[in-house]
């Protein structure tokens, strides 16, 4: 049995936040449009955007009148976590945590706001060697 994670979030503007995940994740639109998004890496799906107050056939998945974000972390493992960061500066994202070391996950980490304020955390692979620049 396989099981894959395909999070989807709630977000005000799709597109603009494809814009903000595909730069600092290097990452690929897989769908497109104002409405839905999916993201992809390598081919395969880490995220998907779905527009806040749109049912569509299930009706919303988020309350337009609670803040996004609140108690979610989406944690991303990037090959290059210097360049990843980078990518990040390019577009002003919000660092809520510069680049560090976990000692509980034995990895380092740099920890980002989106759009949306969701909290954004990428991270190297567990027990690399990164210089904290």
């Amino acid at each position: 049995m396989t099981t894959r994670p395909q999070p989807m979030i709630a977000v005000t503007d799709v597109e603009k936040s494809s814009t903000w995940y595909c730069v600092v994740l290097g990452a690929t639109s897989g769908h497109g449009g104002p409405e839905y998004e999916q993201l992809l890496v390598d081919d395969a799906m880490i995220l998907q955007l779905h527009k806040l107050e749109l049912g569509h056939h299930h009706g919303t998945i988020g309350d337009p009148g609670q803040p996004l974000g609140n108690g979610v972390a989406l944690w991303f493992e990037v090959d290059d976590l210097h360049a990843a960061a980078d990518r990040a500066i390019t577009i002003d994202a919000t660092v809520q945590t510069t680049i560090h070391h976990n000692p509980n996950a034995d990895h380092h980490e740099l920890w980002l706001r989106d759009p949306d304020g969701y909290l954004v955390v990428l991270a190297s692979s567990s027990g690399q060697d990164l210089a904290v620049e």
